[in-house]
């Protein structure tokens, strides 16, 4: 079987860039470079809350040995870690801190869906631009029956349209949403695991902070 008969520059254009088009116009400018950005998690291992749960409770040893504002010094790399602690440090009560983890957590898995959903979008434009590149092909067929040339042409844009249409919705594109999406359920879930240690942490050391303060 020759591959190069099941490629069409037409209907590969049609649909490609129908489907670019469908997608741009249906999602937001920043939640588009979301989406672009959000490819190269695919191929990271999935998101676990371990190792920082680790580094809270070595958070707690230290504010317990030497006080809360020797937090002030630790590095964090997770910017919800580092936040929560930085609230910790100022003096925030376990309510707070409990609000300020839960909110980060939210905002986070809002714009993991809101990158999924620019590749939702192409997936369900491109079936559709698959059946706009067969009509136009059926279209081009039809306007010059008596030519055997163009209407061979016509009705291989008018069939590869349609392929392409299916097989870059289904094999390419829901993929990626359905990944992206998964994964922002599995991190969402994961960082939901670190708001009763740093709430505890809050909670242990708020009087300490405020002592200080004093």
């Amino acid at each position: 079987m020759e591959f190069a008969m099941f490629f069409d520059p037409v209907a590969l254009a049609i649909v490609g860039g129908g489907t670019t088009l469908a997608a741009l116009l249906r999602t937001p400018l920043r939640d588009v470079a979301r989406g672009l950005r959000a490819l190269a998690t695919l191929a990271r291992t999935p998101f676990a809350a371990e190792p920082l749960l680790q580094q809270v409770a070595a958070l707690s040893r230290i504010a317990r040995r030497h006080g809360v504002m020797a937090l002030d010094r630790s590095v964090l790399t997770d910017p919800d870690v580092a936040a929560a602690v930085a609230a910790i440090v100022d003096g925030a009560d376990s309510e707070a801190v409990a609000l300020l983890v839960a909110d980060r957590r939210r905002t986070r898995a809002e714009r993991h869906c809101a990158a999924a959903e620019l590749w939702a979008a192409a997936a369900e434009a491109a079936p559709a631009m698959g059946m706009v590149g067969t009509l136009i092909g059926l279209a081009r067929m039809f306007a010059a029956m008596d030519d055997v040339a163009t209407i061979g042409a016509g009705m291989a844009v008018a069939l590869l349209a349609t392929l392409y249409g299916a097989v870059l919705a289904n094999l390419v594109l829901q993929p990626i949403a359905g990944r992206l999406r998964g994964a922002a359920r599995a991190e969402a879930f994961e960082r939901a695991r670190l708001e009763a240690p740093l709430v505890a942490l809050a909670r242990r050391e708020a009087p300490l902070a405020l002592a200080s303060v004093a």
